[in-house]
């Protein structure tokens, strides 16, 4: 297993890695629409947070040596059903055909009131 770090991505917070690689796979943990250049969340709304976890979780993928059209699977954890379609305009900005397979779910809560929350699994 290999860890994949990047500052150009926000930091772990909590004892977890950003992402590990093992046979040529990359488990990227979920990202949260931080800015991590500043710490903080973006401002606005669903569609901003989008635009920032798609970023954050194209960072960890380039550090790992791959990117988003490697995405064989992600999941989208959102606050409310109700942000469902915003998110998923700006997600096909991000993806393209074949799309990866996604399960996309609403929770009751999100680390730091975040609105939503992306995990990917990517080949290399």
């Amino acid at each position: 297993m290999k860890v994949i770090a990047t500052n150009q991505a926000p930091a772990a917070i909590g004892p977890y890695s950003q992402a590990i690689e093992a046979n040529g796979i990359v488990f990227a943990s979920g990202q949260i629409p931080i800015n991590p250049a500043t710490g903080a969340f973006v401002e606005g709304g669903i569609t901003e947070q989008a635009h920032q976890v798609l970023k954050n979780v194209t960072a960890v993928l380039a550090a790992a040596g791959t990117d988003l059209s490697h995405v064989v699977k992600t999941t989208v954890f959102l606050s409310t059903i109700n942000d469902f379609n915003s998110m998923n305009e700006v997600y096909g900005q991000y993806f393209t055909e074949p799309y990866p397979a996604r399960s996309a779910v609403a929770v009751k809560d999100l680390p730091k009131g975040a609105l939503l929350e992306i995990e990917v699994v990517a080949v290399k």
